[in-house]
């Protein structure tokens, strides 16, 4: 695969990454991105998914976009509230960079929908706030070993990991908590979506490439007010659901 002179241009500051470089960038191009959720953690990491140059970003979303949506999803704008996330989501990444794909498909993911959903996905990048569908993307990316990123925040504080098979993002969250924690529920302040969903696009950019150390069965915790990050090592559960 070469790159235009319009390539080059657009992707010059990746082609001088050593840890990138053509090779990396030939990568990107050939690679397909299943982001689930264009919420907070979707938003901003397909952003800049789109602009790294991923070949394929496919957007999977029932939602249509909310007035309390804008506060942290910087994908969508008043003028697009009462709209399909995913609608948006297309137009907006196609004008960001015209020359990759995405596919729009306004669906819910379920145990049932998972396996057809990521199917062909080089990464999953989960961004969801359900637990349901936190763990129906957990089993169908380890049925059909795909890497997961997973991001998540509330609050102040947010978390991203990277699971490739063992352990899993089951081993993590075992069973579905009884009474979870939703933004809507308990607040978020809106700059850290973009910084959980960087960090997220960051880690899927890595794993495309092969560039530097992922965070594969850690979870890195990000406490906003505090300002600190510390990384924590994730076990697998010798009984394990998934992927014992």
């Amino acid at each position: 695969m070469g790159f235009s002179p319009e390539d080059v241009e657009r992707y010059a500051r990746h082609l001088v990454l050593s840890e990138v470089g053509g090779p990396g960038q030939q990568r990107l191009a050939a690679s397909t991105v299943a982001i689930i959720g264009a919420g907070g953690v979707g938003s901003p990491a397909a952003l800049y998914l789109a602009a790294a140059g991923v070949g394929t970003l496919r957007m999977i979303d029932p939602d249509t976009v909310s007035l309390s949506n804008l506060q942290r999803q910087v994908l969508f704008d008043t003028a697009d509230v009462g709209r399909p996330k995913v609608e948006i989501a297309e137009r907006r990444l196609a004008a960001l960079n015209p020359g990759i794909r995405i596919e729009a498909l306004p669906e819910a993911l379920t145990a049932e929908t998972a396996a057809r959903l990521i199917a062909g996905a080089t990464v999953v990048l989960d961004g969801t706030d359900d637990f349901a569908v936190r763990h129906a993307v957990n089993a169908a990316c380890v049925a059909a070993r795909i890497p997961l990123v997973s991001g998540a925040l509330g609050r102040w504080s947010g978390q991203v990991g990277v699971f490739t098979g063992r352990p899993c993002y089951r081993c993590l969250v075992p069973d579905l908590p009884p009474d979870a924690e939703t933004c809507a529920r308990v607040g978020v302040v809106g700059a850290l979506a973009g910084v959980i969903g960087s960090m997220a696009a960051l880690e899927t950019i890595k794993l495309i490439t092969g560039a530097g150390e992922p965070l594969t069965g850690r979870l890195l915790l990000y406490d906003g007010l505090s300002a600190t990050t510390r990384t924590v090592a994730v076990t697998a559960e010798p009984e394990c659901k998934v992927c014992s």
